[in-house]
This record gives structure tokens, sequence and C-alpha cells, in this order.
């Protein structure tokens, strides 16, 4: 048996090639939509992609099963599971297998019993693997986010991003009933999950690619719970607010994501284009500027802040890109790149596309900032400051200071008379933030605030960036607040 796994670090993601070495034959298990990465392994092994499936219908990025079965004509194999709610509504036109629990697909000698898991979402399946020419007995489990390195699959989700009201408590309680199916399993099977740390399918994740049956026993903490009311309190608290995004992911991968081909890098454009753009206030959801072109700034944030275009849009160029621009980034606009070469911008195109954000239609270089100079007067620029200077000025001035970090952060320890908005959360409430002094915005380290500082700026909001953060303002031993943590 041939098995692979493929890690995408944005999206804390993992997918599966799976194949027979006696037939040639192979399945993908949870692809996205960076298909290349597949069919380069199945021609570097002299594979064919013969079926390609999926745990469940994701939440988190826009899947790659449908681009994967136009490109090589493998045949899609996907859940029937969870009442007529969850079905995959394309199903029928892409003739795809429909799979129920105690099904089978062979590849070879190779074979995936699939099993029914509900709890994360109602659809949801796990596939145990057999590799028929070593034993008769299962190698390991394809888990998706049923069962995590350390955790389990978050069951909130279809009620806090699909808006499906009083759904999680139930969910919850299938989950429990569920998990005694791996913990039925032989202690050598191993757990292969669809996610790793850094994933908000779940609150614990390790960072661990794989693990056994066995050691989750001993380490995992929903193995420990056998109380279902236990666990159920204790799976839905601490779990962190999923992005805005989800809910568009899922409704995109239940009715089938559109099939894109080979799809062309993002074209340069003339720097003389930018000038024509209207400035300020043309932040992500203004009304008012609904048929420009968004300007998303892929640069690093130092170089942001020493000069911009003003009414764009700082989302640094790394692994958090993705998860940043699905939850600021409106997916009903036109988007325009600002990036320091082809590469980047190609990269950026690649994170975009991962979570359906389709719509870029170019990318401006560097010297696009001399054009809009040039052309429209001076850039904008973002104020830094230090935590030795804020807390000078804290001691005669009155500064409203706005932490964007997440909620378990801001338990742990916060600045002093500090107003919490999360990041992701910052756009639609704008109109809770004081106009009446200066305004300093912070997080842990100063990333996540640089692109707060732009979508302020976007929205007309005078801002200062606190170098460094909640941990440099730490490091300083300055005053810090806390929160006591929920009950």
């Amino acid at each position: 048996m041939f098995f692979q796994r493929f890690y995408d670090d944005g999206l804390a993601q993992s997918s599966y090639v799976i194949a027979c070495q006696q037939t040639g034959d192979a399945i993908v298990l949870d692809p996205n939509r960076d298909i290349e990465q597949y069919v380069a392994c199945a021609e570097r092994e002299g594979f064919r992609i013969a079926i390609v499936t999926e745990t469940h219908i994701h939440a988190d990025f826009v899947s790659g099963s449908r681009e994967l079965g136009a490109r090589t004509g493998a045949r899609l194999a996907l859940s029937g599971e969870g009442g007529t709610d969850w079905q995959y509504a394309f199903a029928t036109r892409d003739r795809v297998r429909v799979l129920r629990d105690g099904d089978r697909i062979d590849l070879g000698l190779v074979r995936l019993d699939v099993l029914h898991t509900p709890g994360h979402t109602p659809e949801h399946l796990a596939f145990l693997v057999t590799d028929g020419a070593a034993s008769d007995r299962p190698l390991g489990l394809i888990s998706g986010d049923f069962v995590f390195v350390g955790d389990v699959g978050r069951p909130d989700l279809l009620e806090k991003a699909a808006k499906v009201e009083g759904s999680m408590e139930g969910s919850a309680r299938e989950l429990f009933h569920s998990l005694k199916r791996f913990r039925a399993l032989p202690d050598w099977v191993q757990l292969w999950p669809g996610h790793g740390a850094g994933s908000a399918c779940g609150k614990a994740l390790g960072a661990m690619p794989q693990s056994t049956v066995g050691y989750e026993r001993i380490a995992n903490w929903a193995m420990a719970v056998d109380s279902e009311d236990v666990f159920v309190r204790e799976v839905l608290s601490g779990q962190p607010d999923p992005p805005s995004y989800f809910a568009e992911m899922k409704r995109i991968n239940r009715e089938g994501p559109p099939v894109l081909g080979a799809a062309p890098a993002p074209p340069r454009l003339e720097a003389r284009g930018v000038a024509g753009r209207s400035g300020a206030r043309t932040g992500a959801r203004d009304a008012t500027r609904a048929s420009e072109a968004l300007l998303i700034d892929v640069r690093p944030t130092d170089r942001f802040a020493a000069g911009h275009i003003p009414g764009s849009l700082n989302l640094p160029l790394g692994r958090s890109l993705a998860s940043w621009a699905g939850w600021l980034v409106p997916y009903d606009r036109d988007l325009l790149l600002l990036a320091e070469s082809q590469e980047d911008a190609n990269a950026a195109g690649r994170h975009c596309s991962l979570i359906g954000l389709d719509r870029i239609r170019g990318w401006f270089a560097a010297d696009a900032l001399d054009a809009w100079s040039a052309a429209r007067g001076p850039l904008g620029a973002s104020v830094q400051t230090t935590p030795a200077a804020l807390e000078a000025r804290l001691r005669h001035e009155r500064v409203t200071i706005l932490d964007v970090r997440n909620d378990d952060e801001w338990r742990e320890g916060h600045l002093p008379g500090a107003i919490h908005i999360p990041l992701g959360q910052l756009e639609e409430r704008l109109t809770e933030i004081p106009q009446d002094a200066p305004l300093v915005v912070q997080c842990q380290g100063g990333t996540r605030s640089a692109i707060a500082a732009s979508l302020l700026q976007a929205n007309g909001i005078r801002v200062e960036n606190l170098e460094g953060g909640f941990r440099a303002w730490a490091q300083d031993a300055l005053p810090i607040a806390r929160e006591p943590r929920p009950v």
C-alpha cells in the first residue's frame, strides 16, 4: 500500500493519497483546491487517481474534489448520511457514488470501510483502511474532523457558523456516541486526522501529524470522559469563535464548488492604473464603494506602515493570509493585489483560492506607490508607538486602547482600561470604538494589530499601532489586568 499525507500550513489541513501498488489505483481523501500536488504525486508514482472522496462538507476551505475529478476523470464518492438537509446538492449531477455506513471501497488489495461518525457534522464519515497485502486487520483511520490528535471535532459549528439554531447540544451527544466506535478499535490502529494545531475546527488540536487509537485512549481528553452530560459540557466550552467565512464555505461545498480548470496567474497591471482608484474609505464592506475592486496589500506590515495606497487592506503574505482574508474580505467584490513580485502575487492568489476568493483581477507592483503619489498626493502611513511611550502618555492623557486578540488571550491578561474587539469582528463593530480620544490598537505580537490598523484607516479612523503588542508590554513589566475565567 502507498500512503502519503499532504499538509497545508495556512489551513492547518491534511489530505491523503492512498494507492494499491499492485494495481496502481489511487484514492484521494479530503483534497483541497490545490490539486496539482495530488496529480503530481500520481504521475510520479505511476498511479491512476480512480476515486476522490471526503469525510464531510467542509467549513474551512473549498473542497478540491470536483476540480480533481474533472481533471483526472476520477469518480467522486461522497457521504449520503445525515438526512436530507445535509446531502451534496451536486451528487446526482456529477454521478457521485453515495456512501453510507458499512459500505466498502476496494482499490486492489487496499480496502476502505466506511464509518458514519456524526457529531462534528451530521453527514461525517471516517474511513478504516486495511492493507490486504500485509494483513486482514485494519491499519489506520482517516478520521477527518471526527477525532484529532489530543482533541475531537467541535460540534457547535452548525449553530455558530451555519446558523442552525439549537443544534449544538444534539450534535455533541451524537459525537459522544460516535466516539464509542473509535474506542472499540484496536490500539494499534493509526489515527490520520484532517487537521492539526491552528485549525478552528477544534479547541486543543495537537501538532503531531498522526497518532494511534491506543495513545489517544490515554492522552486525548475526550476519551477519559465516561459521562455523556459531562462530555457535552466540556466539548462545548471554550470553543473559539468560528471565522465568519465558514458559513460561505459550507454553502459552496454543499452546492458544488465551480470547476476552475488551469486558472492563469493574476496578471500584472500597469502602475498608472492605480491612480484611478478613489482612495480612502474603501473598507472591505463599505457599501458606498461596493462597485470598486478592493485593494489588498500583501507586503510585510512594516513596509505597508511606511507607505501605502489609502484605502488598501494589509494582509501580509504568510500562513495566516487565507484565514484573515476569509474573515475580512467580502465574497461579492473584485479584488486587486499589491505585491513585491509575481511570485508573491501568485502565492497570495493561491491562498485566496483555497477559501473561494476567486475574483482577483490582477496585481500591482511596488511602483504603483510612486504612481499613486505622483497623481493623487501623499501615501498613507501607519503611526507606530512603543509600550514605553504609550505607558508614559497614559499618565497624563486619555488614550483609547483597542485589543484585537481572541477571547482566551484577553482573559489571560490585557492592558488596563483596554476595550476588546477580536480582529475578525472589528469591521462590524466599528461603532463601538470611541472617537473622542487618540486610538491605539494592539494584539499579541503586532501582526494582527497592523491588519486592524489598515482596516480602521480604510474606514477613515485615525489609529496608532503598538509595536510588539501585548508581548512587548509584558516584557517591559508594565501593568496588566486580568479577567476571571468563565465558570
